[in-house]
Formats: structure tokens, sequence, C-alpha cells
């Protein structure tokens, strides 16, 4: 199974690799056969930054259901971040 299903997106924040924490520029999200997960087939999430070369990766291999419950997780912790951010500031706030 080659997919070619592939998304890139910006990504603000900081991963730790083999040689310590890194900042991030990008993650890379695809569906295809993973490398190291023992899986027919997976979502794999790549938190990198090139600019810094192999090394400052950090991967993911997850079956589609998890990959599902974890954009849950990640949707819901983000509303309710933007709800208390709205309650202590009194305003709407911008991401």
């Amino acid at each position: 199974m080659c997919t070619s299903i592939v998304e890139i997106v910006e990504a603000n924040g900081a991963g730790k690799g083999g040689d310590g924490w890194f900042d991030l520029t990008h993650s890379v999200v695809s569906y295809d056969h993973p490398h190291h997960a023992l899986l027919e087939e997976a979502i794999t999430i790549d938190f990198v930054n090139s600019a810094l070369g192999p090394s400052a990766r950090v991967a993911v291999e997850l079956t589609l259901q998890s990959a599902k419950e974890l954009s849950g997780a990640l949707a819901k912790a983000a509303a309710g971040a933007l709800l208390e951010r709205r309650l202590v500031s009194g305003s709407e706030c911008v991401p």
C-alpha cells in the first residue's frame, strides 16, 4: 500500500530527541506502512526541524483507531484551553 496521504503543517513548540530538546518547525502526518510498529498500516506523525538535520525528529506510529482517539483528545484539550483563556482574560482570544 502506498497511499500518498501526507499532510504537512507548521508546528511551533519543542520536541525531545536523542540529543535532547530542539525547536520544532513543522509536523508531517501520513498514512502508510509503518517502519517500526508491527502493523499493516499506520498513521505516522513526525515532528521535525529540518534545519537541524535528521536527528531533530520525533516520530510516532499509531493505529488508525489510536490516531482518531488522539485527534479527539487534542480537539477537546484545545477547546478547553481556549475556554480557559477566555475565562481568565474576560475576552475572546486568538490562538
